[in-house]
């Protein structure tokens, strides 16, 4: 392939992607909002995925979120360790615990799901000050292919089944900038 064929190529394929990853993008959010609006209202965590002739091709199902354990205020979390378990600080121009510390206990304090902290020598569980467990990840959703769902999906496509059905944006010309 010459270089004016090879960039030909290239944005043709540029203009369809660009169209169907906005397009992508409005359908994952229209999806989102849909399946927490059931899970909230009928507690359905997951649908079939259909083409238009009701092959099922893939499960859409909602996601846990994730929550950790973060440093909100870094202020009372040092003075905190200074106070508690102070070889876990080093001590420079500027007072900062030692990141292998914060690593350890923010991966515990995720682990228990709380912000006590029960210190392995002395047995004293402590409120650490300065943390929270917060959002990490968000809820979300997945949309699961069935074996062979994807090949299933292609083939309606070629077929002209999914035209005016799932990009009809993409068919009468819009698109992305």
């Amino acid at each position: 392939m010459n270089p004016k064929e090879a960039a030909a190529r290239e944005a043709v394929l540029k203009a369809l992607l660009d169209v169907v990853d906005a397009e992508y993008k409005a359908a994952r959010a229209e999806t989102a909002k849909a399946l927490e609006q059931a899970a909230e209202t009928t507690g359905t965590r997951q649908v079939a995925a259909t083409l238009p002739d009701g092959t099922v091709v893939a499960t859409a199902s909602v996601t846990a979120g994730e929550a950790e354990a973060r440093v909100v205020d870094e202020q009372k979390f040092t003075a905190w360790v200074r106070d508690t378990v102070a070889e876990e600080v080093e001590r420079r121009f500027v007072t900062e615990v030692r990141p292998a510390f914060r690593k350890k206990i923010l991966a515990e304090l995720t682990a228990a799901g709380a912000t006590e902290w029960a210190d392995p020598a002395t047995g004293v569980i402590h409120d650490v000050p300065g943390v929270e467990i917060v959002p990490a990840r968000a809820r979300s959703h997945r949309v699961s292919f069935r074996k062979d769902g994807r090949e299933r999906v292609m083939q309606a496509w070629r077929d002209g089944r999914l035209t005016a059905v799932v990009l009809p944006e993409l068919m009468a010309g819009g698109g992305a900038e």
